[in-house]
């Protein structure tokens, strides 16, 4: 079984597509691994600071089972965000797929 949604995740890194890749956990699983050239977005007050309503916005947590991506998707179509899609296969199938992560335990 392939990465869900990592071949068109990796096709808009490699074609410089223009989208914010966005990693809905804590702080601190953030820090320890992330995607490559993501943003930590898991407070209510980040939002606003960190996106612009017609951005690009791909949110990813852990896996399929993890529900902080759901979350984060839900507040920003209630905040009006429109372009939001949800990379459901998230930080474990990127990783198993191996392709690039940063943070302190890679």
């Amino acid at each position: 079984m392939g990465c869900k949604g990592c071949e068109e995740l990796k096709r808009k890194f490699e074609l410089q597509e223009e989208f914010t890749l966005v990693n809905a956990l804590d702080e601190a699983k953030f820090r320890a691994m992330h995607i490559t050239n993501s943003i930590n977005i898991c407070k209510d007050e980040d939002i606003q600071k960190c996106l612009a309503l017609d951005d690009v916005i791909i949110i990813y947590c852990t896996d399929e089972a993890c529900n902080k991506s759901i979350i984060l998707y839900q507040k920003l179509d209630a905040f009006g965000y429109e372009k939001i899609f949800r990379f459901p296969g998230g930080l474990r199938a990127w990783q198993t797929a191996g392709y690039d992560l940063t943070g302190e335990m890679v």
